[in-house]
């Protein structure tokens, strides 16, 4: 079987250009999103369970799963919501022991002002691009997703079978404290542990 060809640095310093041109698109998106969600007196979070809400079905519980963030916090977000008279609340219909959450109409005119500002944005900026670098980003950035999102679950799963691991077969993330020294020397030895070879501890998201 042929050997794998080394990595020359050439191609290593393109690779760590596009890490920082994606680390830099980041932080932009954030920023905009941020500066779109204190235009209207809301912040990022709070935009993201409103925007929810929008759409019919909204459960508290699977919102939160989704966007990796506990019951506790989209709770207090929604009580911050409901204070700002932005949502209102009522027993569901189809089931009483679930609470059924809608947008008032102070809630409906915060959320025409931000699709209108994104519409804005898109037209401003992603409309006046070349359609084909937007055609080739399209792909290359869900090859990418694609190849991260492997990535993230083989971790998961070799530290799921690690011998010793509290959480063998489990679906449940390693955290702090779940390790014991052997299992975590263990998961530092993966080939792809980002601790490889590290005294630092495993946390949660660590094998992502």
């Amino acid at each position: 079987m042929a050997s794998k060809k080394p990595t020359v640095a050439p191609e290593l310093a393109r690779v760590h250009q596009a890490i920082a041109c994606l680390g830099r698109l980041v932080d932009a998106f954030r920023h905009r999103r941020e500066q779109l969600a204190l235009s209207v007196g809301l912040s990022d979070g709070q935009w993201g369970v409103l925007e929810e809400i929008s759409h019919e079905h909204f459960m508290p519980s699977m919102f939160a799963r989704t966007r990796d963030s506990s019951a506790a916090a989209v709770s207090r977000t929604l009580r911050q919501l409901l204070d700002k008279d932005l949502v209102s609340v009522t027993l569901s219909k189809s089931d009483g022991r679930q609470r059924a959450y809608t947008l008032t109409a102070k809630g409906k005119r915060i959320m025409q002002t931000l699709r209108e500002e994104r519409a804005l944005a898109i037209e401003k900026i992603w409309l006046k691009l070349d359609p084909h670098l937007v055609e080739s980003f399209v792909s290359f950035a869900t090859q990418l997703s694609e190849h991260l999102e492997r990535y993230g679950d083989k971790s998961r799963e070799e530290w799921r079978a690690l011998p010793d691991s509290p959480h063998r077969g489990s679906s449940k993330e390693p955290s702090q404290g779940s390790f014991s020294k052997k299992s975590r020397e263990e998961w530092r030895a993966l080939p792809d542990s980002p601790h490889r070879g590290s005294s630092k501890e495993p946390s949660q998201g660590s094998s992502q």
